[in-house]
């Protein structure tokens, strides 16, 4: 429990004090697009690009007229990033995601910029409970809270393919945050009855990343 207890301590005091991490850039020129933050927090998306900046960018082997529109953008890329990826700790996605194309013709690619905030990241299987815990005198501020199914493979104990065939299933939801910002420990069930049936038929899962923050914001005494 002591050790439990420091880790929480060393987290609020992060990021309180340094904020994020260093910005990290992902470049995906086609295929899974992947983030990573397994050493150290949890992703926070800042930007993303899908479309064309420059010439140089995924160009190998491509005709000129294929790299020269260099003002291709996708309005809206950074939306879809934040929401597939912010509190997670690894975030896979395939560049077809995007249905829209934002200049046809041009050989597009994915650049994502983020940072690794050093928060709590907690995975809860459906039908189970959510416990979110900070020490005396620190309380819960949710970052963020995803009940659905990303991947094939968390919370896959024991079930058949058909329950996990749905890997864009999301319920981004505010309940989590309203039930446990500002106390101390909260308890949230990982269930269709609380959050809702957003893929009928897939078994989901509870994402909730999570800071402690002190109550007077003060960390001087630390």
């Amino acid at each position: 429990m002591l050790r439990f207890k420091s880790t929480l301590l060393l987290a609020a005091t992060c990021l309180h004090v340094y904020g994020g991490g260093p910005i990290n850039t992902v470049t995906t020129c086609g295929g899974i697009h992947h983030l990573s933050c397994v050493d150290f927090g949890v992703i926070s998306v800042e930007t993303a690009l899908y479309g064309r900046a420059d010439s140089v960018t995924c160009s190998n082997g491509k005709p000129q007229q294929m790299i020269s529109n260099t003002q291709c953008s996708l309005e809206g890329a950074v939306d879809v990033l934040k929401r597939r990826c912010n509190g997670k700790r690894v975030c896979e996605l395939d560049t077809n995601v995007f249905a829209t194309d934002p200049c046809r013709g041009t050989f597009k690619y994915l650049q994502t910029k983020f940072t690794c905030l050093p928060i709590f990241h907690r995975v809860t299987c459906e039908h189970s409970l959510a416990h979110l815990e900070c020490t005396e005198a620190m309380v819960l501020s949710v970052f963020s809270a995803d009940y659905g199914r990303w991947d094939k493979t968390t919370c896959s104990y024991n079930l058949i393919a058909s329950q996990m065939q749905n890997t864009d299933c999301s319920s981004s939801s505010s309940e989590v945050a309203d039930s446990c910002n500002g106390k101390t420990s909260c308890i949230i069930p990982a269930s269709n009855s609380f959050f809702g049936d957003p893929c009928y038929g897939t078994v989901k899962y509870l994402e909730v990343a999570y800071s402690c923050e002190y109550l007077s914001n003060d960390i001087s005494h630390v």
